[in-house]
C-alpha cells in the first residue's frame, strides 16, 4: 500500500493528526490524546521478524487479530513495542490489499475513540458538549 493512501486514509477521521516521534523517526497518528497508528521502518538489527520491515502499527479487535494474524502471517505481525494482544503491526510493503489495510485503519481509530471521555467523543461527532 502506498504511504500517502493509508496516510490519507489515517487523517480523513475525525480530530485525527500526526507527529513525527523525533527520537524514534516514526510518523504518529493522534486523535483525543491517544495514539491510534504509527508507521516507521524497523531498523535492519530489530529483532525478527521485524527487522528491516515498513510497519504500520494499529489498534486491533484481539478476535481479529487471530483471524488476520494465520490468513496473512508474514505480513500482519504482534504490534512491534507495543501489546500484541491489542496491537498489530502490517507490513506495509507485503502486498495486502489496500481496502483490508483501510479498514484496519478505520478500527485502530474507533477501537481509540470508544475509549475517549464522553464529551470528546461529541466533540468529534460534531455534537458540541
Amino acid at each position: 500500500m502506498a504511504c500517502q493512501c493509508f496516510d490519507e486514509v489515517l487523517l480523513a477521521h475525525p480530530g485525527a493528526s500526526k507527529a513525527l516521534h523525533e527520537t524514534w523517526g516514526w510518523m504518529v497518528y493522534w486523535v483525543g490524546g491517544k495514539q491510534f497508528a504509527c508507521e516507521f521502518t524497523a531498523s535492519p538489527r530489530a529483532k525478527e521478524p521485524y527487522a528491516g520491515r515498513h510497519l504500520l502499527s494499529l489498534k486491533c479487535d484481539p478476535d481479529r487479530i487471530l483471524a488476520l494474524r494465520a490468513e496473512h502471517p508474514d505480513a500482519v505481525l504482534p504490534g512491534y513495542y507495543s501489546d500484541g494482544r491489542t496491537w498489530i503491526s502490517v507490513d506495509l510493503d507485503a502486498g495486502l490489499p489496500e481496502d483490508l489495510v483501510a479498514s484496519l485503519c478505520h478500527m485502530s481509530y474507533q477501537l481509540v475513540v470508544a475509549t475517549l471521555p464522553l464529551r470528546v467523543r461529541r466533540e468529534l461527532a460534531g455534537l458540541g458538549v
